[in-house]
């Protein structure tokens, strides 16, 4: 029988956050990573990962072809790959899914998703907020690729800002709170500003960012007109990390770094995501941003390796 590192493909629908995860497992998993980006027209795309007559068909001619050729594993991310792993588990490959895939997760091998989803079974692995490629080897390279982030003024202090979404309303009002704290760190303690933006921050948020901290030193990246992204970078120099409270992966990949990381008024986050900066305040990985920047010892909390040697240990491979 192959073994799940014989083979892997890493099925997504393109979403930033989807790809991320997945890739991040897979290559825990397999030297041998296949990715699909999956687009599907409607009726699948309303329905997956449902089945309907003709499913085979979602996602294309090449897709279906290579069907009759299924890899060892298949590990999907999101409701539309969810559907692929589906199919390519009706042909013989062993199948993760990664995040709840709102049906019974027994159609799959292993179902993979957060804490806060409340999501149990017997093939279920649980972790605390997502998965991510942030370990030692991934902070080395960020520091070699974007040395003279390594220059600018101690305490470096990454923000990553992220911007408002269903569950969290993180706005102008907002900003500048997250601001002013900031800015009482600055006063007492100097240092560098490394401020990196999400494809979820507003321009306006971003326009507001550059013109607040214009004097101070450090660097601004919001998109590619800003040059290469030095998020990889940030986070390895970081001396502390302040994350906006909108984005499970954004806090997830800081706290995979040994840096503390302090969390913008997380009391404004709701739901699944409130339950996930609860747990991490429980645990004290966390803390929320206040004026004064309070250092605490922090310990990376990286959940891949753990459920990679899960996954691995439920195949048998």
């Amino acid at each position: 029988m192959p073994t799940v590192s014989d083979s892997c493909w890493a099925l997504h629908d393109g979403a930033a956050g989807h790809r991320r995860q997945v890739l991040a497992l897979a290559h825990a998993l397999s030297p041998r990573v296949h990715e699909w980006a999956l687009s599907t027209s409607a009726p699948w795309s309303w329905l997956a990962p449902h089945r309907l007559p003709g499913s085979g068909r979602a996602f294309g001619s090449e897709f279906l072809r290579s069907l009759g050729q299924p890899p060892a594993l298949a590990i999907g991310c999101g409701r539309r790959a969810a559907l692929a792993t589906r199919l390519l588990g009706e042909r013989g490959a062993r199948t993760v899914q990664l995040l709840d895939p709102r049906m019974d997760p027994a159609r799959w091998d292993v179902v993979v998703a957060p804490e806060h989803d409340g999501l149990r079974g017997a093939n279920v692995i649980t972790l605390c907020g997502s998965l991510n490629p942030v370990d030692d080897a991934w902070l080395q390279a960020g520091r070699a690729a974007f040395a003279s982030l390594g220059e600018l003024p101690s305490p470096r202090t990454v923000v990553l800002l992220g911007g408002p979404t269903k569950a969290v309303r993180f706005d102008r009002s907002a900003f500048e709170v997250m601001a002013s704290r900031l800015e009482h760190w600055l006063a007492k303690s100097g240092g560098s500003l490394v401020v990196i933006g999400s494809r979820r921050t507003p321009p306006q948020l971003a326009q507001l960012a550059r013109a607040y901290w214009a004097d101070t030193p450090g660097l601004r990246w919001f998109d590619d007109s800003d040059g290469a992204n030095p998020y990889a970078g940030a986070l390895a120099w970081a001396d502390r990390i302040v994350v906006s409270p909108d984005s499970v992966n954004m806090v997830s990949e800081a706290c995979a770094t040994p840096a503390p990381v302090y969390v913008a008024e997380p009391g404004r986050a709701t739901g699944r995501v409130r339950l996930y900066l609860d747990e991490l305040l429980r645990r004290g990985r966390i803390r929320a941003l206040g004026k004064h920047a309070e250092a605490f010892d922090a310990q990376p909390l990286r959940e891949t390796p753990r459920v990679a040697d899960q996954v691995r240990q439920r195949l048998g491979g």
